[in-house]
């Protein structure tokens, strides 16, 4: 496990979010725009949207037409317009105006899931989870760090191999790992660091 992080480590040199935003609201927004879109997507969405929405208050008064004029590039959009529209709702008046630093209230607010809310407390709030997307997912399979379909089981098995304090950081090398090297299709197998712990290097379906 330890050389595998120090492989990452050599291998991304800033392990952070490439999600552009100046304050927590505007990376909820921003993590939600995420979900079966790339981060490259998203920030060319949300130049020109927090623009003129960068609280909850100015997103409200946008209303679902005018979130989804900015956001219409973006997958599923009529559904996130709404679940943003929603949020921002609740974020004003349940919780004045503030994105909540705690769990178990941004998953109350409409279209927050697991990953959203661990990614908005990791990089947000600083505090420690492990989100797990397609990336992680896939990787933490393919190194044989975990053997499951399952966002929700591979996020408790990786918490449970690393020390709470790092896992904010590997999740990062891991994501950023799999988009740019140990990508869905077409992996760069033959130059990888990390080949020897692959399982499945090698063989056909090199995708799962």
């Amino acid at each position: 496990m330890n050389e595998i992080v120090e492989v990452l480590r050599s291998l991304i040199v800033n392990p952070e979010s490439e999600l552009k935003f100046s304050n927590n609201y505007e990376l909820l927004v921003a993590v939600m725009l995420s979900a079966q879109c790339t981060d490259k997507r998203v920030n060319i969405v949300t130049e020109k949207l927090f623009k003129v929405a960068s609280t909850p208050k100015d997103m409200v008064n946008l209303g679902v037409s005018g979130i989804e004029s900015y956001i219409k590039s973006c997958n599923y959009y009529h559904n996130k317009a709404k679940n943003i529209l929603n949020a921002s709702k609740d974020i004003v008046e349940r919780f004045d105006g503030q994105v909540p630093d705690n769990y178990d209230d941004l998953v109350s607010l409409s279209g927050v899931g697991n990953k959203t809310a661990c990614v908005v407390l990791a990089v947000g709030f600083n505090q420690n989870t492990f989100p797990v997307d397609t990336h992680v997912l896939r990787v933490c399979n393919r190194l044989g760090l975990v053997s499951t379909k399952n966002p929700t089981i591979c996020q408790g098995t990786m918490q449970s191999k690393f020390k709470s304090e790092k896992w904010g950081e590997i999740h990062h090398l891991i994501l950023l790992f799999g988009r740019y090297y140990c990508t869905a299709r077409n992996p760069k197998c033959d130059d990888c660091k990390l080949k020897k712990y692959c399982v499945y290097v090698g063989e056909k379906d090199v995708s799962r």
